[in-house]
């Protein structure tokens, strides 16, 4: 397995995806509810494979990712072999960006001296779609990139 299996609630999501997949391997659901029971390492292999097509669509259409902390919030836009990012830190002690009331405070004092911004880029060493997939599990999570390309703007301006 190259990426990592689904969820029940992500199955139960993709259903009509997953029965279409399975259709294209020549198995019914009579078929499947018999895997299940008789051959149940095989059912697991079609679990990963699919598991890994989904991911591979996801990661390969994934532009922007977010990573929330503490005192820090990490933004990136991905391309083709690298990645940009732009990393906001609070040098004020109790800032909490996981809380509504400290990303108010960020909002209030984006550009003043309580915040540090960087920039970055970094090539991808591995695959793309791994490398993508490693800061998924390290916590970030896909977004439509308006805060990055918002700051973005900003610091290019």
């Amino acid at each position: 397995m190259k990426y990592a299996r689904l969820t029940k609630e992500q199955f139960d999501e993709l259903h009509a995806e997953f029965a279409s997949f399975l259709a294209t391997q020549a198995i019914d659901k009579a078929e499947w509810d018999t895997l299940k029971i008789n051959k149940p390492e095989v059912a697991e292999q079609e679990l990963d494979v699919f598991s890994d097509l989904i991911w591979e669509g996801v990661l390969s259409r994934a532009e922007f990712l977010e990573h929330f902390s503490k005192n820090h919030i990490f933004l990136f836009k991905c391309f083709d072999t690298y990645v940009q990012s732009i990393v906001l830190k609070s040098l004020v002690p109790g800032t909490d960006f996981l809380t509504t009331e400290g990303l108010q405070w960020l909002s209030d004092h984006m550009f003043t001296e309580n915040i540090e911004m960087k920039t970055g880029k970094k090539v991808f060493t591995d695959e793309r779609n791994a490398s993508i997939f490693e800061l998924i599990k390290q916590g970030a999570f896909l977004s439509d990139g308006q805060l990055f390309t918002q700051i973005n703007t900003i610091l290019e301006s």
